[in-house]
């Protein structure tokens, strides 16, 4: 498996297992105003860091390149930065956090772009056709 894929991978459990701990916290209490960071958590971290995983396993020519790498810092730390206030924001109403979450979901966007491009370009380099010289 591609480096990267096992990144994302491994990524992914962790902010499954986040997701997962939100989820028991809320269901303890009763109390469920943090479920949109529980929902982020799990969407964002767990799910789409797992297909983005999964499409580089699928496409090893992509994966070997270094934008993959970019992508998988970039949409990773954008996560770091923006799902901790999302969670504050929501489960204790600090609000004051919204700068940094916004930071946080522009880099998350960032990373995003970055896979639709990886999506839509070709796997191989396209190569010019060469013009035998004229004789």
């Amino acid at each position: 498996m591609p480096r990267v894929s096992e990144l994302f991978f491994k990524t992914a459990i962790i902010f499954f297992l986040l997701g997962i701990t939100i989820g028991i916290k809320m269901g303890i209490s009763g109390d469920h105003g943090a479920f949109p960071a529980h929902a982020h958590f799990n969407l964002l971290g767990w799910v789409t860091s797992a297909i983005f995983g999964g499409y580089y396993a699928l496409n090893p020519a992509k994966a070997e390149r270094r934008l993959a790498m970019i992508h998988y810092g970039l949409y990773t730390l954008g996560l770091v930065v923006m799902l901790p206030p999302l969670y504050l924001k929501y489960a204790y109403g600090m609000d004051a956090v919204e700068p940094i979450l916004g930071i946080g979901s522009l880099i998350v966007a960032a990373g995003v772009l970055i896979f639709a491009y990886m999506v839509f370009s070709p796997a191989q380099p396209v190569r010019s056709a060469t013009v035998a010289p004229a004789r």
